[in-house]
Formats: C-alpha cells, structure tokens, sequence
C-alpha cells in the first residue's frame, strides 16, 4: 500500500474521483466561539469537500465498551460556513490515542506527561516512559481509524468505489448516543457542552465490524447533503445534489444512513421541534444570516495538523 501527500487545492478531489478513497480530519475547532456559533461552522478545507470522508474524534475513555464514549470537545462542527454542507460524515476513536513515535523528533522533545506511555503497557523489566509509543489527541488521530476501516472494506471488497466506501461506513456507523455530554478542560477549569446533532457526530461512531458485513452496494455518488433553510417555515432541510445517494430511497435514505435520533424533527435538522438550544440559536445568524463572513483564522498549528497535544480526561 502507498501513501501520498497531496499538496494542492483540489488534489483530494482529483484522488476520490480517480478510483481512491480519501479520509481527512475535521479539524480541532470545536470550542472555538470566535463567532458566536458554540463551534459549528469551523470545519475548513480539505474538510468540508463534499466527496471526502470527514472525521471528527470521540473519547474512548479507557475502556473497550463503546457504551460510554462521548465525543471530544474539541472535534470541529459543521455546516461549513459559506456552503453549509453537512459534516463530518462519521467520528471515530481520536482522543489520547496511542501509536509509534521517534525520541529524536521535535513533537516528542516537547511534549509533557500527558503525552508519554510507560513502556511497562508493552514489556516486562522496564521503567520510565516508552521512546517508541507516544499518546495524542485530535480528529488527525480519529481519521486513521477510518482509513483502516476503508482498506479493510477493500481488502475484503476489492470492487468497491470510494463512494461505496464512503456509503457503506455511514449507513453502518452506530447511531446511540446522548443528547448532550459535557467536558472540563484540565487547564482551564472551563466546561464545554457537546450536543448530539448531525454536525457534531455526522451519521455516528465508526463500526468497523457492521461495515465488513454489510453487503449494501449504492449505485451514484455520495455527496455529503447541504443543509438549506427555508426563511419561510424558519427551518433547515438536508437536500442531495442530483444524483445523489441521499434523499428517500429506502435503502440510502436520511433516516437510515443518520437515524431518526440525528435527524431531528420531521425531516429539519435546526429550527421548530429540534433540540437546538438556545446557546446554538446565537450562531445562526452567523452561519445562515446575510453578509456574513468568518472571522479572522485563529488556526494553530496545532490545528492544521489536527492534533490537541494533550486531549481531554
């Protein structure tokens, strides 16, 4: 298997279209209230392509049970802000994952303990922290997940499209979770609230198993929807592009590839009969309101490779 950095604007789009899956990270906006929009709004490009997969980072929590995982605080929200296409499309594991590391390289050379492994995880007779494993948090951390997932399916489905792909990891993705979870930043002491909603999660939490058994084969594209609102009945719809897997099909429908619990109301995903609270409804405005435009970047460096060194507890 080969892997290449794509270095130009609309190299993502010229891979998916060439026969090769592309998976990117939604970035680590989520807490960023720049706007007023409580984070939505924050997923920037390659991101919000709506032929890629986006990922956003969930928090395993140290367990093996996916029972109690939330998703991270900081995984970045949609709709993107001048288009509003709906993303991410899946979250996955993402924060305080672990996996290699050289000692020799400025990211480990500057890192604290949050971020080392005891090499006695992996071996016997041994004291100190790993030079070989290192912990990190971020959506960049969640996106392998799903790249794997994606090879997997190929190995196993070799005919596949990315499209199929892309289809099948959504319909199949889990789609319990709680209305809303909370998470104290360690540093700060300052709690952030996460809700449930279809820019948040997308269409759910990576099931890899579901995805290898699922025999489901779409037939057209799988174009991430667009969230439209309608200024007459004060709500905002999810519409697909012609030729699109999404709509009222009964197979690829929204009710099946997102559930009814992230779909909020009769077909709406923000206004009457939803439960967007009133601490969302302040970025409206922001994100559908005439003449509007994203405020200065307050991208890190951090944020453009994905990663929050440390993650949440």
């Amino acid at each position: 298997m080969q892997s290449f950095a794509l270095d130009c604007g609309t190299c993502h789009r010229q891979a998916w279209k060439a026969g090769i899956v592309v998976v990117v990270a939604a970035g680590n906006q989520g807490r960023n209230n720049s706007a007023n929009t409580s984070g939505y709004a924050t997923i920037h490009a390659p991101g919000n392509d709506p032929y890629v997969i986006t990922v956003g980072a969930m928090k395993t929590l140290g367990i093996a049970s996916r029972a109690d995982d939330l998703v991270a605080s900081y995984s970045s929200k949609g709709p993107t802000l001048l288009d509003h296409v709906v993303k991410p499309d899946l979250v996955a594991p993402g924060n305080r994952m672990i996996s290699l590391i050289g000692e020799t390289t400025g990211l480990y050379q500057l890192s604290n303990s949050a971020n080392f492994v005891p090499c006695s995880y992996y071996t016997t007779n041994c004291t100190g922290n790993s030079i070989t494993y290192y912990r990190l948090s971020g959506t960049s951390m969640a996106t392998p997940m799903v790249s794997g997932a994606a090879a997997l399916l190929l190995q196993k489905y070799p005919a596949l499209t990315p499209d199929q792909v892309k289809a099948r990891l959504m319909k199949t993705a889990t789609k319990s979770f709680p209305q809303y979870s909370t998470a104290t930043d360690p540093t700060m002491g300052q709690t952030y609230t996460s809700q449930y909603d279809i820019f948040t999660i997308g269409a759910g939490y990576l099931d890899v198993w579901a995805a290898l058994n699922n025999t489901d084969v779409l037939t057209g594209v799988a174009l991430s929807l667009t969230a439209r609102y309608d200024s007459t009945s004060g709500n905002v719809y999810l519409v697909g592009a012609d030729g699109t897997v999404w709509g009222t099909g009964t197979v690829w429908g929204t009710g099946t590839v997102w559930g009814t619990s992230i779909v909020w109301g009769s077909g709406t995903v923000w206004g009457t009969g939803t439960v967007w609270g009133a601490s969302t409804l302040q970025g409206f405005g922001t994100v559908w309101g005439t003449g509007t435009v994203w405020g200065t970047s307050t991208n890190t460096a951090a944020e453009s490779i994905g990663i929050a060194i440390n993650g949440e507890q």
